[in-house]
C-alpha cells in the first residue's frame, strides 16, 4: 500500500495545480478522479466546451448576418452539428491530454475512482469495476468542485430534460429551448442554440435576470438578448416538466403565485446553480 506526503481528491484546476505545486516542492502526491478524464467540470463539461461552442455559433451567425455588410458575399451558411461538436472536443481532448501529461511529467500517481475518507490520513478508493483500496497519506486537500443543482420534482435524463452537461452535446437544434434559470450558464447556453435556431424562452425565479451582478450591466443585456429573439418570464417557476408526450409541456407559475400557464418545449435546460460536490466523501462521518 503506498503511503504519500498528499493526496489531492478532484483533478479540476484548484486539484490538479495544487497537485503539480505540491510535487514541485518535493512531496509525494497523489490524485483521485471519479470520471474517466482529468480536468474536472470546467476542462470537460464547463467552461472549455461552453466557449468552444459560443465562439463557433458565433461564427455561424456572423456568416449568416455580418459578412454581407462587410462585402462578404458567401451563401447562406450550412450547420453540420456533428462537426462542431467534433471541434468542441478537440479542445476538450488537447486540454486534458496536458493535464495528464503535467501528472506524468511530475511523477504524480492517478488514482481512479471515488474517493472516501476514513478517518485521519485514510482513504478509501472504489473503482468503477466495484473495486476498492486503501491509500494512506500524510495530508488530504478536498478539490471535488461544485455539481448541478437539483429542481425538486424534474428529473433530469440529459437527453429531453438536460442540465448544462447535457447542453452542451444534444445531438440536434431543438425547436423550442426552454432555460429554467437566468444566470450565466444558462444564458450562455441558450446564446449557443438560439444563434443555431432553437427559439428560446428562459424562466427565472427572480424579477431580473443574472441574480448577483450589476443590475444596471443585467438591464442592458435582457435588452440585448430579447432584440435577438429571447423570450423571458421573470418571477415564475417550473413547478413540473409532463414528458409524456412528443413535446415536453412545462408548468409555469408565478412566483408570487396564481394562474397556472403551460409552455410546450423539445427540451428543457436546468439552469438554478451549482452545489458543492461532497456526496459520498465521508465528511460527515470524518
Amino acid at each position: 500500500m503506498a503511503t504519500y506526503d498528499l493526496v489531492v481528491i478532484g483533478t479540476g484546476p484548484g486539484g490538479y495545480v495544487c497537485a503539480i505545486r505540491a510535487a514541485q516542492l518535493g512531496m509525494k502526491v497523489a490524485v483521485v478522479e471519479k470520471n474517466a478524464t482529468l480536468g474536472g467540470t470546467c476542462l470537460n463539461v464547463g467552461c472549455m466546451p461552453s466557449k468552444a461552442l459560443l465562439y463557433a455559433s458565433e461564427m455561424f451567425e456572423e456568416a449568416e448576418h455580418s459578412f454581407a455588410k462587410m462585402g462578404v458575399s458567401v451563401s447562406a451558411p450550412k450547420l453540420d452539428l456533428p462537426s462542431m461538436m467534433n471541434f468542441k472536443q478537440q479542445g476538450i481532448d488537447g486540454n486534458v491530454k496536458g493535464v495528464e501529461f503535467l501528472m506524468k511529467k511530475n511523477k504524480i500517481d492517478v488514482i481512479a475512482g471515488k474517493a472516501k475518507i476514513l478517518g485521519t490520513g485514510k482513504i478509501e478508493v472504489s473503482s468503477r469495476d466495484g473495486k476498492t483500496q486503501t491509500v494512506e497519506t500524510k495530508n488530504i486537500v478536498i478539490a471535488t468542485g461544485s455539481d448541478v443543482a437539483k429542481l425538486k420534482g424534474i428529473e433530469i435524463d440529459e437527453k429531453r430534460i438536460v442540465s448544462s452537461t447535457g447542453a452542451l452535446s444534444l445531438d440536434k437544434v431543438p425547436g423550442k429551448l426552454l432555460i429554467v434559470g437566468a444566470g450565466v450558464i444558462g444564458l450562455e447556453l441558450g446564446s449557443v442554440w438560439h444563434r443555431l435556431g432553437a427559439q428560446v424562452t428562459v424562466v427565472e425565479f427572480l424579477d431580473r435576470i443574472l441574480p448577483g451582478m450589476d443590475g444596471e450591466v443585467a438591464k442592458q443585456f435582457q435588452r440585448i438578448l430579447e432584440k435577438q429573439g429571447f423570450a423571458f418570464k421573470l418571477g415564475a417557476k417550473v413547478t413540473g416538466v409532463d414528458s409524456s408526450g412528443k413535446t415536453l409541456i412545462a408548468q409555469v407559475e408565478p412566483a408570487a403565485g396564481g394562474a397556472l400557464e403551460k409552455i410546450e418545449a423539445d427540451v428543457v435546460l436546468v439552469c438554478i446553480g451549482r452545489v458543492p460536490y461532497t456526496d459520498g466523501l465521508g465528511l460527515k462521518e470524518a
